[in-house]
């Protein structure tokens, strides 16, 4: 306890201490992890130069929820007795590095989390904007439009990953739930990427792996694609739409929809008395379980005009469980981010969010979970966030004997975070 008390002490203390100079903070084609960030996806690649040695940036973030949420079912399987308290804070500490012009690492560890309360690193990755290292102007006019991104690294698998929380970097997601099926995973892989005139390519590769080790497996790579444009259309109006790849052909377990080992920010929802919260760390979400096979792509249009921004989500992914013979499933998802933000510097917000998922059970049962969120945020600085959230998800046509047999759960959340 007392090292988690000095730790939101020093995140809060920085995060204020920065907010003066934050701008001389950061790197080159860097996405800001405060206000800023905010509907930057892919790393920008459209600034000038500034590397005059090798530089450091350390960042961090950290927040703490308050949650009164209460859940029910058919009684069939009881469930944990819920009280009105707060989570456990969670912290991340962020290592960036200007190492030569046009190279840049990133590490991210994740200080405290609700999977895993000691600390452990989430993953780090070197982007390659130039090849000044090979030799002064090597490929000088294709690097204006080329990057290279490779380590053991967050997947650029669709757009929602870029508004999600990533444990507690929460100051891009305008809620404090993630998406219902969420898509997130860490690789080890390469992705090249090509920008020009708004338009966007991405093709990569992945050893399909989440937990790392050379041990032989029957795991074989990961491909990835993405494809897109984004614009800014006007002084007042941006668009930008993708559509995203993911697909293996064998694995000894697939990660796409579990990768996510920071944990769901609705603790102990519909889980079984007993559970605990690291062990049952992915409350509220729906994983399809697939195994050996996965193939999804994600389509994600977003518009923003002045204050009024809409981001949709449609996902298709099939795959196979485990067994001798194991059957083909598909699931679908919708979602639809709708938020306003006003004020001088849009520091204040309110939106709503609906997410759908219907797919075919591993028993075989064809189920349906829905979810909405209506939300709000208040801006202090920018790198302080206060969120509060109403959340509602209801789950449809499951087996009697489930734990989610006419499951439900609804409540108010409040969140409070730090990020710089």
């Amino acid at each position: 306890m007392k090292t988690l008390k000095f730790t939101l002490l020093f995140c809060l203390t920085l995060a204020f201490s920065f907010n003066s100079f934050a701008q001389k903070r950061d790197l080159d084609n860097f996405r800001p992890r405060d206000q800023r960030g905010i509907n930057v996806f892919e790393a920008p690649k459209d600034t000038v130069s500034t590397f005059d040695g090798l530089k450091v940036r350390m960042g961090g973030a950290s927040t703490i929820q308050f949650q009164a949420i209460d859940h029910e079912n058919n009684g069939a399987v009881p469930l944990v007795a819920l009280g009105d308290n707060f989570n456990l804070a969670t912290a991340n500490l962020d290592i960036d590095v200007a190492l030569y012009d046009g190279v840049r690492m990133h590490l991210r560890t994740y200080l405290s989390a609700r999977h895993h309360p000691e600390a452990w690193v989430k993953g780090g990755y070197m982007l390659i904007d130039k090849l000044e290292f090979v030799g002064e102007g090597f490929m000088a006019e294709s690097m204006k439009y080329l990057t290279f991104k490779f380590g053991h690294m967050e997947i650029n698998y669709g757009d929602a990953h870029f508004r999600r929380t990533d444990n507690a970097m929460a100051m891009y997601n305008p809620f404090i739930g993630n998406y219902l099926m969420d898509s997130f995973t860490t690789e080890v892989g390469f992705e090249g990427y090509y920008r020009k005139n708004g338009w966007l390519a991405m093709l990569g590769v992945t050893n399909g792996k989440l937990n790392q080790s050379v041990e032989e497996t029957n795991t074989k790579a990961v491909f990835l694609a993405k494809l897109g444009y984004d614009k800014q259309l006007t002084e007042d109006t941006r668009f930008r739409l993708t559509g995203s790849l993911y697909t293996t052909s064998e694995s000894s377990k697939n990660f796409l929809y579990d990768g996510d080992r920071a944990g769901s920010r609705y603790y102990f929802v519909m889980e079984e008395e007993g559970a605990s919260a690291s062990g049952d760390f992915r409350s509220g979400r729906v994983n399809p379980g697939f195994g050996t096979e996965v193939t999804s792509i994600m389509i994600n249009p977003f518009i923003k005009h002045k204050g009024l921004e809409f981001f949709g989500l449609y996902e298709n992914s099939t795959g196979k469980g485990f067994g001798p013979n194991p059957p083909s499933r598909t699931y679908n998802h919708y979602a639809a981010d709708l938020i306003y933000r006003f004020g001088a510097n849009e520091d204040v917000y309110i939106g709503g969010r609906y997410s759908y998922v219907d797919g075919e059970h591993s028993s075989g049962q064809d189920i349906s979970v829905d979810r909405l969120q209506l939300g709000a945020g208040w801006f202090l600085t920018k790198n302080v966030l206060a969120k509060l959230e109403y959340v509602n998800q209801s789950y449809s046509d499951f087996n009697a004997a489930s734990i989610f047999a006419d499951g439900q759960f609804d409540g108010l959340m409040l969140e409070a975070v730090i990020s710089f």
